[in-house]
């Protein structure tokens, strides 16, 4: 039998007689425009809600880099501002230096920004840390997203801290919850499978919080497509050094003969989580001898990056 015009193909929320856009593999669900943009929002709203992540009085600090997902992730929230009583945003950007790539996202941030008028604040490595990541990553490009992923948090951190933000909103999706959960199993970290690094490391006072997690690269695409707010960027030149480029491609062929595959290994985490005992943090947190900040040894990541050269 030959395959359905997908013209042919209607929403299957009922009453619906739209033509889909989507086909969500793992409820099976076809749904058009208007069903789609509602799925986005709802999902994202439960997840908000679930969680209890954000609370009244909140002063929210959006990672913004511009990109797809956190960009969603500023339309998403600041859509959502009148329900939550005497809540806040503000939107930063980390400007890491990375030559041909980050001027052309910081300006994508700054236009929609202003579009939508949330505050916005620029960090730059060359300001927090003396030099900017081409330079910083000389003779170690194979560790590129673990020195840039140290070094990024903390700019946030500090960014953040300074515009007395209460929590930091990232835009990790269902795809990035799962490519860390398959990366932490193949590098034996039990440590960072157990423990969520975004809101457990002693370095972060500021909790992190990730409205997208509920949500597939693919639906966030199309949401921001059907919005008219999906803009074409160049991708960060030194990703083709990670381990998650490799995981990315074998998990999305993963899920796309499986379907549910994303949400099985995100679910196989948390029952992990819930029968684990935490021993890290146990024994308290101190202060960096070298730049102060809170870590969990004598030197934090952050001076031992910028004090050893490789």
């Amino acid at each position: 039998m030959p395959a359905p015009d997908r013209r042919d193909i209607l929403c299957s929320s009922t009453p619906c007689s739209e033509p889909a856009v989507i086909w969500l593999r793992d409820s099976g669900q076809y749904l058009c425009s208007t069903h789609c943009i509602q799925h986005v929002e709802n999902l994202f709203a439960r997840t908000v809600e679930g969680q209890r992540m954000i609370a009244p009085g909140d002063r929210i600090a959006v990672a913004f880099s511009g990109g797809k997902d956190s960009t969603a992730l500023l339309l998403l929230l600041h859509a959502a501002l009148p329900t939550w009583p005497d809540v806040t945003l503000l939107a930063i950007t980390v400007d890491e230096g990375i030559a041909g790539y980050r001027d052309e996202t910081i300006h994508a941030a700054v236009d929609l920004t202003t579009r939508i008028g949330v505050e916005h604040h620029i960090v730059s490595f060359a300001s927090l840390f003396g030099g900017d990541l081409d330079a910083l990553l000389k003779g170690r490009e194979s560790r590129s997203c673990t020195v840039c992923g140290i070094l990024r948090r903390r700019a946030l951190t500090v960014a953040a801290r300074q515009a007395g933000a209460a929590k930091i909103a990232v835009g990790h999706n269902l795809d990035d919850e799962a490519q860390s959960v398959l990366m932490n199993l193949l590098r034996g970290d039990f440590p960072h499978l157990v423990q969520d690094a975004a809101s457990g490391e002693p370095e972060c006072f500021i909790p992190r919080i990730k409205p997208l997690a509920g949500l597939s690269e693919r639906e966030i695409v199309t949401y921001l497509l059907l919005t008219g707010n999906y803009r074409e960027l160049p991708e960060c030149p030194y990703t083709g050094y990670a381990l998650r480029s490799e995981v990315r491609v074998m998990l999305a062929g993963l899920e796309y003969r499986h379907p549910g595959t994303m949400k099985n290994l995100i679910s196989s985490r948390d029952t992990i989580r819930k029968n684990t005992t935490r021993v890290s943090g146990q024994g308290g947190v101190q202060r960096c001898r070298e730049c102060g900040e809170v870590c969990s040894g004598e030197i934090c990541q952050v001076c031992r990056i910028l004090s050893r050269p490789e």
